[in-house]
């Protein structure tokens, strides 16, 4: 998968300002922890995640997407005149019809030439729509594409709270429901255009993805009745994903004459601790040139990725020329990487 002359022009996120600590989750779950003996901390010990962000009550996907699609526009100086293409790439929607972009556009004001569209893949959302833009822009069908993405978590967090609350539940019947806890809110949006708009912009060079729908039963979500629960095997996805990601990074390599040496930053989907430990051990990368967020904003869907590259920009630790290895996995299980020359 190699793209055309794609550039990333722009990449802007926008973030709550409510935080939760894994240790207010605890207590909010005390009986559950008193009941079945479990130990305080465990939360934060499993995933190394200290703290996640929700949006207010009522936030819609379309909310935070818009917030930052507008935020994005400013940063590059454009308008909406200037927008062919708009995917919203959220696992968050508002409903399941009409398409949420289509409430992004209006709250962003674009213009009616605008072509817009939901993509949703779980957390590989970002990294689809980029491919996707980046076939459009290629065969000349479009100038510039707006990809937002505004996760909203705050619903499956409540929801896994209270559930986890049953006195019928036992230390079996929990696990499954503990990766809801690691989800936060958030959103980011990334302007991508061709050189002859943004000659001097980062360029995302192509890569490598791959599936094995064979796992696509280890996480899902939906709602039931009025809660909005996950259910994960946190252990197989983790297996599987990484087991996946091995065969994209060969593949990856290959493509675009990389090796583990050659990235001088990864930036990967951001699950916790242990997933990061074991996809840059098995991959043979440098942990050293990791960039992470789920520290303290837990993981954020389609939102992780971006965000985690933009944090990564606002810090100046990207360099003119630089190799950036975007590493995604998402339920399914799906894989994609993406090579960005800075």
């Amino acid at each position: 998968m190699i793209f055309p002359d794609l550039r990333l022009e722009a990449l802007e996120v926008v973030l709550p300002k409510e935080r939760i600590t894994s240790s207010q989750m605890e207590e909010r779950l005390s009986p559950l922890y008193q009941r079945l003996r479990l130990p305080e901390g465990r939360l934060e010990l499993m995933t190394g995640i200290r703290e996640r962000r929700l949006w207010p009550e009522g936030t819609l996907s379309s909310d935070a997407s818009a917030m930052a699609g507008r935020a994005v526009l400013d940063k590059a100086g454009l308008s909406g005149n200037d927008i062919d293409l708009l995917i919203h790439a959220s696992v968050s929607r508002d409903f399941m019809e009409p398409a949420t972009a289509s409430v992004v556009h209006h709250k962003m004001g674009l213009c009616p030439h605008t072509q817009v569209f939901d993509l949703s893949n779980a957390c590989l959302g970002f990294l689809n729509a980029c491919s996707l833009a980046a076939g459009m822009i290629g065969q000349g069908l479009i100038r510039r594409a707006l990809v937002v993405t505004g996760e909203n978590g705050r619903p499956l967090v409540e929801g896994t709270l209270k559930a986890l609350l049953d006195p019928a539940h036992t230390r079996k019947s929990i696990k499954g429901h503990f990766a809801s806890l690691t989800i936060g809110c958030g959103a980011a949006a990334a302007v991508l255009s061709s050189g002859d708009h943004a000659p001097e912009a980062p360029r995302l060079l192509g890569g490598a993805v791959r599936c094995d729908s064979r796992g696509s039963e280890l996480c899902q979500g939906d709602r039931d009745a009025d809660l909005l629960q996950m259910q994960t095997d946190s252990e197989q996805l983790l297996v599987q994903g990484v087991d996946l990601a091995k065969a994209t990074w060969e593949e990856f390599c290959t493509t675009l004459n990389w090796n583990a040496e050659t990235p001088d930053h990864v930036v990967t989907h951001q699950v916790g601790s242990a997933h990061r430990r074991k996809l840059y051990a098995t991959l043979g990368l440098d942990e050293g040139k990791d960039h992470s967020s789920f520290e303290e904003l837990g993981n954020i869907g389609s939102v992780s990725l971006p965000l985690t590259l933009a944090q990564a920009v606002e810090a100046r630790d990207m360099n003119k020329g630089d190799h950036v290895a975007l590493l995604g996995i998402g339920s399914g299980i799906n894989c994609m990487m993406v090579g960005v020359e800075w």
